[in-house]
């Protein structure tokens, strides 16, 4: 780590998720004072699992947490694609040693909470990262002098620049873009479930994607195969707001009414589940300005169809730091270089998740068409059609 410089400037992170511990770790890697603001009263990560593309890894590699993620993750064999109606297998992409010399990196599972505690055990090796917890940021001000944070408890924080990290509803973002929330009308449950409650017939080392009219179904082992993840996503009936809650089975079951026996299984194993209504942002040319930055989700939010949503937030925190060091701690214009070498990327992924979920949830002719893309495609054509995506690394990131 490099000495902290007298022209060093301080900075305030808000949000801490995986995207903000990542930026806080980069940054303070430089010698940069963090102080990072959070609402929850404890440093932590709810939800379930998540997906680790070769990109993740090259990002949290360079962050200097790949071996301990590494360590908490599940590594899978293969990517699934079944139709849920007929059961038939659409597609199947190998992520052996082949895809691993490739890429230089392994395809992965693990659960959020685990991920998260991969870089906050680094987070907390650092002593310029302050945490400030139960701070709900109301407001962002931002002058000739610099930033202030104002919390829900009327506290005032100072720094000169500020990340917001703080999520798709961003207050940060209010303030820089102003844009309205792309409400998808998809909605999505969640659950994480015992191995021993899984059918035995579902219990592979993959994700599995069963895609149905206008739904899909996802799982995947997690710790060891101790736990599975399970998802399920359709379009929702009625008019959604972007929430999350308890949801009911019976909402559940009245959305999958048509599927194959197979994955219908899926459907019984939880005991509860949490309920997401989902929703993106459109790409935006500009989310910086002179003291304040996004990353993340309150940079380009998107919908989960191609599990990008960590990766991308990762590959934001590496390029963040090069940009500053790039820049030589010129923070205006480091955010300048950051966005430019990342909103035509983010806007891809943002665009192309969109296009999945069309075909994850194909109807009709559709679904044909949809099942032929993939029927004999050899694992080099795949590997070919995700170089853009899984081939990121570190050591480039600045070159767009």
């Amino acid at each position: 780590m490099s000495a902290v410089r007298e022209s060093t400037p301080s900075t305030l992170i808000v949000g801490g998720g995986i995207g903000g511990m990542a930026a806080a770790l980069a940054l303070a890697k430089l010698g940069i004072k963090i102080t990072l603001l959070e609402q929850a009263s404890q440093l932590g990560e709810i939800g379930a699992g998540i997906q680790l593309a070769p990109n993740a890894f090259a990002a949290l590699d360079a962050l200097g947490v790949g071996e301990n993620a590494r360590n908490k993750a599940v590594f899978t064999d293969r990517l699934i694609m079944m139709d849920a109606i007929d059961g038939k297998e659409v597609g199947t992409f190998p992520v052996d040693d082949k895809f691993r010399r490739r890429f230089d990196n392994p395809y992965a599972v693990i659960h959020r909470a685990d991920i998260h505690t991969s870089i906050l055990e680094e987070v907390r090796k650092n002593a310029n990262i302050q945490f400030v917890t139960s701070s709900q940021v109301i407001d962002v001000q931002e002058d000739d002098n610099g930033v202030t944070v104002v919390d829900a408890q009327d506290r005032k924080f100072n720094a000169d620049a500020l990340i917001g990290c703080d999520g798709v509803k961003s207050v940060v973002r209010e303030k820089i873009v102003g844009d309205d929330v792309r409400v998808s009308g998809h909605v999505v449950y969640r659950a994480v479930v015992p191995a021993s409650l899984m059918p035995e017939d579902l219990r592979w080392n993959a994700p599995v994607v069963w895609t149905g009219p206008h739904c899909h179904l996802v799982h995947y082992p997690l710790r060891n195969g101790e736990q599975y993840n399970l998802v399920v996503t359709f379009h929702s009936r009625d008019q959604e707001v972007w929430n999350v809650r308890d949801g009911s089975k019976e909402e559940v079951l009245s959305y999958f009414t048509d599927i194959c026996p197979q994955a219908r299984q899926l459907l019984d194993t939880p005991s509860s589940w949490r309920r997401w209504s989902t929703a993106d942002r459109n790409p935006v040319a500009n989310w910086s300005t002179s003291r304040m930055t996004l990353l993340g989700d309150a940079a380009h939010p998107m919908l989960q169809y191609l599990a990008q949503g960590a990766c991308m937030a990762l590959e934001d925190a590496v390029t963040l730091g090069a940009a500053v060091k790039h820049c030589d701690f010129d923070m205006a214009a480091a955010f300048q270089l950051y966005q430019h070498s990342r909103i035509s990327r983010t806007a891809r992924v943002v665009l192309s998740a969109r296009e999945m979920g069309r075909l994850y949830h194909a109807s009709g002719v559709e679904r044909l068409v949809r099942n032929d893309l993939w029927k004999e495609r050899s694992p080099e054509r795949f590997y070919d059609a995700l170089e853009w995506l899984y081939g990121w690394q570190a050591a480039t990131c600045l070159s767009h």
